[in-house]
């Protein structure tokens, strides 16, 4: 259930318990650089590339200190966009841990950790849940949809750079849709390159406008990842897959 304009939930994840967000954006409609096929936020309506502040730091303090006490397993920072467009992500998750003891974990779509400062930022984090949907350029583009800029390779680098030096857990998250279903091999092997705690095999169960794929065809696709550890969304506890289609929270909440 929402609390405020920047703070909602818990809610239930398939991944990370019950979820109490962090929307350090808090625009009305989604702000991202990417368009992904599948977003449950629908389309991208404020483009962006360049970091700025859009909740500023005291304002973030007050709403914390009013949620205190709150059951949770976990503060993750999600909500109507791309987290790392926050440019006061670095400061607000240390925050977040003094004031409400929690584990800190940030969802987010790769596309700034090319960046140095982003980089920084994450590391603050107990767990970074990146993104790659796409073994290729092609597949890249057709599937995100990124802001005229981006590109893949980079952004592998820039998972690969972060991986090196952090300390916390990383997962790669992968979205799997008919668009990409048969990259599952070629993703694989990024998987084994980027050298994750976790793989997280994931397919659209909330309302979108692209199907998700069948338990058998994640299953297929699972077998591919032999040899790291992976998590799949269909074999989640029954309650959280049923959670996860009958959850809604104020103004359209992401995956989590």
């Amino acid at each position: 259930m929402p609390v405020s304009s920047i703070v909602y939930g818990p809610v239930p994840s398939w991944r990370l318990g019950r979820s109490l967000g962090i929307d350090l954006l808090s625009t009305q409609r989604k702000t991202c650089s990417f368009d992904c096929i599948y977003c449950q936020l629908g389309p991208t309506v404020y483009s962006l590339t360049e970091r700025r502040e859009f909740v500023s730091f005291s304002q973030l303090a007050a709403e914390l200190e009013a949620v205190k006490g709150v059951e949770a397993d976990c503060v993750t920072f999600s909500g109507v966009g791309e987290p790392t467009l926050a440019a006061n992500l670095g400061r607000a998750i240390p925050l977040v841990k003094l004031v409400l003891d929690m584990p800190v974990a940030v969802l987010t779509n790769s596309s700034l950790m090319p960046q140095e400062d982003v980089r920084r930022d994450l590391a603050a984090a107990d767990v970074v849940v990146a993104k790659v949907d796409a073994p290729d350029e092609e597949t890249f583009q057709r599937v995100n949809r990124p802001v005229p800029g981006y590109c893949l390779d980079e952004i592998l680098e820039g998972i690969e750079l972060f991986r090196r030096s952090y300390e916390g857990r990383l997962a790669l998250q992968m979205m799997f849709v008919a668009a990409n279903k048969r990259s599952a091999a070629e993703m694989a092997r990024i998987a084994r390159r980027l050298s994750p705690d976790e793989v997280q095999l994931n397919t659209p169960l909330r309302p979108c406008g692209t199907k998700p794929l069948s338990p058998r065809e994640m299953a297929a696709i699972k077998r591919e990842f032999v040899g790291l550890k992976v998590v799949e969304v269909y074999e989640a506890p029954a309650v959280e897959v049923r959670a996860l289609d009958a959850v809604e929270t104020l103004r359209r909440r992401p995956q989590v």
